[in-house]
């Protein structure tokens, strides 16, 4: 069992929070039941649909040993809204990334929630220390979602670990239970993984987004500009050879969810249709290596397949101890 300032998790994976609507209750509360942390992504969602969403997860989690976390971007106009939903539910972990937020620490001190910042550079790792920060979440330019590095997680993994003394989980590239084994080689206390949580029966997309996973081959993963301001990696379909061609997609409306937004495209729509399976209007995040995944699972067979890996790695502490 890892022990994360009080939060006691039985195995060290956390679900990685993928919006708009990807992660939610289901998936979240499958993980914790597990003993993982499940993670419900609050980007971008009404403050009350947010609300009953940790809800009905706190009531689907029926096992101990796993914890219920939000994932916030920073880069949302409704950061400070959403993190305050979560801490009037008091769930457990709040992340938050795209972008660094110093405000957030001081509004979650003395709350008994746990913060884990995702970080991409030794700097900002160091800074969520010093902060006060529970964990951090160490993410390369291999995952899914928008990206704060052009490195792979592999390649700034072990610089971090070595050099701050709060646990890290690294994300980006963990697909497979030996991709988590050499994350851990590295110094990590764990991961965070996303993409592997997409195939799963417990994810509320569509089967259409979900075979999109299934399908890809590799190479097509390809990295696009994000109208947030930052890359990120996505399956190549119709809408993203639009946006490597630069089309300009102009939206005839904007709900405004994105402190800043180029609004050469609504990324917010475009994520939500590829979640409905519209594989014309829609956008695919992945993680570089979702070509790897090769079958829809549950999220039990997920745990099932990496507890070797972390079993090996509780005995070889009990055998150092």
């Amino acid at each position: 069992m890892l022990n994360i300032n009080g939060l006691k998790i039985n195995v060290p994976i956390i679900q990685g929070g993928m919006a708009i609507r990807c992660s939610m209750s289901k998936l979240a509360a499958a993980v914790a039941n597990e003993g993982g942390i499940g993670v419900i992504a609050g980007t971008a969602l009404p403050l009350e649909e947010l609300r009953a969403e940790i809800r009905k997860a706190r009531e689907l989690i029926t096992n101990k040993g796993g914890a219920l976390g939000v994932n916030i971007m920073f880069a949302a106009s409704d950061f400070v809204n959403l993190v305050n939903v979560c801490i009037e539910e008091k769930v457990d972990v709040i992340i938050c990334g795209a972008g660094f937020s110093r405000d957030i620490f001081s509004m979650v001190k003395g709350t008994g929630i746990k913060l884990f910042p995702i970080v991409s550079s030794l700097k900002l790792a160091k800074i969520s220390e010093k902060l006060g920060a529970d964990a951090i979440v160490v993410e390369g330019g291999n995952a899914g979602g928008h990206l704060g590095t052009d490195l792979d997680s592999w390649d700034i993994m072990e610089e971090i670990t070595k050099n701050v003394k709060i646990p890290v989980f690294g994300a980006g590239g963990v697909i497979t239970p030996n991709d988590a084994e050499r994350m851990l080689s590295l110094g990590t206390t764990g991961v965070q993984m996303g993409s592997r949580f997409v195939a799963t029966h417990e994810c509320s997309v569509s089967d259409e987004f979900k075979n999109m996973y299934i399908n890809c081959k590799e190479g097509d993963i390809v990295k696009i500009m994000s109208s947030v301001g930052l890359p990120a990696n996505a399956i190549i379909s119709p809408f993203a050879e639009k946006l490597l061609a630069e089309e300009t997609l102009t939206p005839k409306s904007c709900t405004g969810c994105l402190k800043h937004c180029k609004r050469n495209f609504c990324v917010s729509k475009s994520l939500i249709a590829g979640h409905e399976g519209d594989l014309e209007k829609g956008l695919f995040f992945a993680g570089k290596d979702a070509w790897k995944i090769n079958d829809i699972v549950s999220v039990h067979e997920i745990f099932e397949r990496f507890a070797p890996v972390f079993s090996s790695i509780s005995e070889n502490k009990k055998q150092i101890a």
